[in-house]
């Protein structure tokens, strides 16, 4: 019976070493696995983002409604009604009132910083042009990297910087495609205004992604969803109420504004709950990177529901930020590195103390058997 159970244990653990090994010698297949894992999670997400765009496009199109601080309160309404309640059942440390008693207040610097990033580039389309919200908006992956590198201590290679311009590269394109085909759309009634908002909003964009990067990995999904869902409900309420009362006053509701109203605050909430797990396989940085292409979707659909011209220079674009992002995944970051090689560290102090403990039962015994504290008496008692 035993001598079965250890044939059987030896077994399986036999079975066991053979599949580490074979990961261990196939390592390229599995960073091939998780490249194409976070390139298609990265794509769906700026599929979201183009639904999001779709939507409010019908909304302030077709039923004249504009309500950025409406449809932005929707969506922190759902991540609180969703997370904040798993983290009233939580105990210890997280529980919610233990995180608002230690760490509380930088929620809600985090979760203002998180609306008004939202409020400001949907503001600035009112005073600057889509190309320059286009351009401008690739401010946020410098920004991304400089907070990663100081905060996040996350340390890129020159591979990363060739990718990132490579990505500019292809948002070059499709800005170029949409001047040839004249839809340089939006105001110029305060171009410097509308980039100054376009800049401020990919700046708090950046701090936001950076702190749920920090938080996901170290704390949890659900405590950074849980408590930018709280904060981010009672600062757009108040926020709606005070700067949007009147528009919102003004809405001629039907079930085409109330599925349209549905639509994006599912887009959102989805990209919301989401994004985190997308971070937390890569980046903010890799994941900003991948959202680059949620413009080309837009256009993409654009072209048939909104009768855009077709342009070459979309698929040129598409072709050419894929592949920044793919060669920017493709070597991972001295960090990633540090984590990964951390496991064989560990494994050597583990193995160090274990084989230790041999030394010191060695040493216990010499001086147990030995007649050294014998001599040492006698020559003490000699002095």
């Amino acid at each position: 019976m035993h001598a079965h159970k250890h044939t059987k244990w030896t077994t399986t653990l036999q079975v066991t070493q053979n599949l580490n090994s074979s990961d261990v010698k196939n390592p390229t297949s599995s960073s091939f696995r998780h490249l194409l894992k976070t390139l298609a999670m990265g794509q769906g997400l700026a599929g979201l983002i183009c639904g999001t765009a779709i939507t409010s496009q019908y909304l302030a199109t077709e039923f004249h409604v504009d309500t950025p601080m409406l449809q932005s309160f929707l969506n922190y309404i759902l991540l609180c009604v969703t997370y904040t309640p798993i983290l009233l059942c939580r105990t210890g440390d997280g529980n919610i009132l233990q995180i608002l008693r230690s760490r509380g207040w930088k929620y809600l610097l985090l979760g203002l910083v998180d609306v008004e990033a939202n409020y400001a580039v949907v503001k600035a389309y009112q005073f600057t042009t889509l190309t320059s919200v286009q351009l401008l908006d690739c401010f946020i992956i410098p920004v991304l990297m400089i907070l990663s590198w100081w905060f996040l201590k996350t340390r890129y290679k020159p591979v990363h910087y060739v990718a990132v311009c490579i990505c500019i590269l292809g948002v070059g394109a499709m800005v170029g495609a949409d001047l040839l085909a004249g839809r340089d759309q939006g105001s110029t009634s305060n171009i410097l205004l509308g980039d100054g908002l376009v800049l401020l909003s990919a700046t708090l964009y950046a701090v936001s992604n950076v702190c749920q990067e920090y938080t996901v990995k170290n704390l949890s999904r659900v405590e950074f969803l849980g408590m930018v869902g709280l904060f981010g409900s009672i600062i757009s309420t108040v926020q709606m109420v005070i700067l949007e009362r009147n528009q919102i006053a003004a809405v001629r509701w039907s079930w085409e504004v109330v599925l349209l109203f549905s639509g994006f605050a599912l887009c959102l909430y989805t990209l919301y709950s989401c994004m985190p797990i997308v971070v937390n396989l890569s980046s903010a940085t890799s994941v900003n990177l991948s959202l680059l292409t949620a413009d080309l979707f837009s256009l993409f659909c654009g072209i048939f529901l909104f009768h855009y011209d077709f342009s070459g220079l979309y698929l040129v674009s598409l072709v050419v930020i894929l592949i920044g992002f793919i060669t920017f995944n493709a070597v991972p970051t001295p960090t990633n590195d540090f984590f990964h090689n951390s496991e064989e560290v560990f494994h050597y102090f583990e193995d160090f103390f274990h084989n230790s403990e041999e030394v010191f039962h060695y040493f216990e015994n010499f001086f147990h058997n030995s007649e050294i504290f014998h001599y040492f008496e006698i020559f003490f008692r000699i002095l």
